[in-house]
């Protein structure tokens, strides 16, 4: 025995009491950037290991959100060259999700928004729209 899977079995039985049934579940926050220009806004989300099918994107009553759920790929013990086999000593990966929502100014063009992905950062452009200027109401004499 090696002191990882000391460790492990340590960890994970100590463990084991403290969360019952705790199915090691993650929450992740990414970080983002927003920035403004006359013509859009656009926002950069940090989102390492993930792909464009990990992710969704909605808009509801200026309402963006961003989510993602990854769960872990079941792995088989693999064979070695010598016949032996592979085993894991800690595999800690296994699912993370997150959820944030902004709440977009009211010259977002909703239509409009676009959405790409490359190489960890998700790229949302959200182009304005003109807002009705203020209208000034005349009182009427009863």
């Amino acid at each position: 025995m090696n002191e990882l899977s000391l460790f492990d079995s340590l960890f994970n039985n100590t463990m084991d009491n403290v969360f019952d049934g705790y199915s090691y579940r993650t929450t992740m926050v990414p970080k983002e950037d927003v920035k403004e220009t006359k013509d859009s806004y656009s926002l950069d989300m940090e989102l390492p290991g993930r792909t464009e099918n990990d992710v969704d994107i909605e808009i509801d009553r200026n309402t963006l959100t961003i989510a993602s759920k990854k769960e872990e790929v079941k792995e088989e013990n693999k064979k070695e060259k010598d016949g032996s086999k592979e085993k894991w000593l800690i595999k800690e990966r296994r699912y993370s999700s997150f959820s944030r929502s902004f709440q977009l100014p009211e010259d977002v063009d909703s239509e409009g928004v676009k959405a790409s992905f490359k190489n960890g950062i998700l790229n949302i452009v959200m182009p304005r729209k003109a807002l009705a200027a203020p209208k000034r109401i005349a009182i009427e004499c009863a």
